[in-house]
């Protein structure tokens, strides 16, 4: 199984780009709509906002008041946090529950507005980024009937873009046509394809040498994700690890080295590298992994 998510603020575009990935064959799981279920009247989620924001939050028939919800959290950062805190672990277990019925060779995609930082980001092999300029954004509001000043206000509570493409390993720019974004989420598409069927077949990608890798938010940033998500697979099996240096450019593949106490453990450690999006190389010594994405090339070698 492939997990993928799919990011971006309110406007972006990022449910278009969900729904063209559904039309080409993912299994998409909303998180928008698993946060709404977890509110439903009787829900825990909705006794436990009630008991921090009061009974101004139930409409008449005792179901969740969204937009006076909307109206503090979208004014107060600290209630934005305090309702995020009861409802994310709650959508998160819906989506893990969602995705344990899905068929073995499924790419799911996690259709998700708010991922805020690496370590939710690594649970995922792919996260596709979805942005806009704030202007484009508010008029796509205003059309969806929010004032000016209620859109401004919603896309000032959400990250940077530039925030977003800290996560993201693909970056699909909305500021054009909704034909536009379908070509390009087709395209990136694709490309999640090919890398689905390499983990598959546990096939390391093919990358051309002086061909330029596709590091969104700069090499840096790529790191930071390479290291994110050797943390989330294989936990504290890790000795020590380091960035080799990039032989190639900045453009050129990551190669990162990873001391263990014992390398016969890696084997225990094939399953959740997959899932990652790593491969075993068998071309390649001592122990090594290589990304089964041929436009991030990254390779893990595995010394004693």
């Amino acid at each position: 199984m492939l997990k993928v998510a799919v990011t971006g603020g309110i406007g972006s575009g990022k449910s278009t780009v969900s729904r063209q990935f559904a039309a080409l064959g993912a299994v998409v799981v909303d998180s928008d709509a698993l946060a709404r279920q977890v509110v439903q009247p009787g829900t825990p989620g909705l006794a436990a906002i009630v008991d921090i924001f009061g009974r101004r939050v139930l409409a008449s028939d005792g179901s969740l008041d969204r937009a006076a919800l909307a109206s503090i959290v979208f004014a107060d950062p600290d209630a934005r946090v305090a309702l995020e805190q009861i409802t994310h672990p709650l959508v998160r277990s819906q989506f893990d529950a969602a995705v344990a019925t899905c068929p073995a060779d499924s790419v799911v995609v996690n259709d998700i507005p708010l991922l805020r930082t690496l370590e939710v980001a690594a649970r995922y092999a792919v996260v596709v980024g979805v942005g806009a300029p704030v202007g484009v954004r508010v008029r796509r509001l205003i059309q969806r009937g929010l004032t000016e000043d209620d859109a401004r206000a919603r896309i000032a509570a959400q990250m940077l873009d530039e925030q977003r493409k800290e996560l993201a390993d693909c970056w699909l720019d909305n500021s054009g046509t909704e034909a536009e974004l379908k070509t390009a989420a087709a395209a990136v598409w694709r490309q999640i394809d090919e890398m689905h069927s390499n983990m598959r077949a546990g096939r390391p990608a093919p990358f051309s040498p002086g061909a330029s890798a596709r590091w969104v938010g700069g090499r840096e940033a790529a790191v930071r994700r390479v290291i994110a998500r050797i943390a989330f697979a294989i936990g504290d099996g890790v000795a020590h690890l380091s960035v080799l240096p990039a032989a190639c450019g900045e453009d050129g593949p990551i190669s990162v080295e990873i001391k263990v106490g014992v390398v016969s453990r890696v084997q225990e450690w094939i399953g959740p590298l997959r899932d990652s999006g790593w491969v075993k190389d068998s071309r390649l010594a001592p122990v090594t992994f290589t990304n089964a994405d041929a436009a991030r090339p990254v390779s893990l070698r595995f010394v004693p």
